[in-house]
């Protein structure tokens, strides 16, 4: 007989796929800024869809299913290794299946937007982002922020050597020889 995730176990395993996937959304930044308390009108819930489509926001979503689902499949692997076969199967199926979800993280981010926005600045957004100034940053900010995070790291590290010389100075001037 073989064995299968406990329930209890799998009832514990389901709010961490829920927070597992929040923090996936927010911590690739997905959200913007911080919006107004408003409801987003029709108008602004339609304009807020077409900038992600036009921006291609959700593109960053896209291992979000396969990235539940495959958690989901190795909690299960985790009790019963023996099940690899057959899991493998299901998170085919289930990455199948679930994949039209996808276009509900759009509708999510879209609501988002609506309620940061008015209709009338997310209009402006889209079409400055149709200029071919707007396609061109499109197009090189993905390269300027991985260039800016290099650049920031390459900085943090030098300054974080400055400090460690500057604490030893420091400790020097106080009888100690770091």
């Amino acid at each position: 007989m073989t064995r299968c995730l406990p329930r209890e176990t799998a009832k514990r395993a389901a709010p961490r796929l829920a927070v597992f996937a929040a923090a996936i959304a927010f911590g690739l930044g997905a959200f913007g800024t911080p919006g107004r308390a408003q409801e987003a009108s029709p108008g602004a819930l339609a304009a807020a869809k077409e900038l992600v489509e036009v921006k291609g926001a959700t593109s960053m979503f896209d291992p979000l299913i396969p990235g539940v689902i495959e958690t989901a499949k190795n909690a299960f692997l985790r009790t019963n290794p023996g099940l690899s076969k057959d899991l493998n199967e299901v998170a085919a199926q289930l990455r199948t299946e679930y994949a039209a979800k996808r276009s509900e993280i759009g509708v999510e981010v879209a609501r988002t937007y609506a309620t940061s926005f008015t209709e009338k600045e997310l209009r402006d957004t889209v079409a400055f982002y149709k200029t071919p100034l707007g396609k061109k940053l499109m197009e090189v900010e993905p390269r300027v922020m991985e260039q800016s995070m290099t650049r920031v790291q390459n900085w943090a590290e030098k300054f974080s050597d400055d400090m460690v010389a500057r604490v030893r100075v420091e400790m020097r001037k106080k009888g100690h020889n770091l």
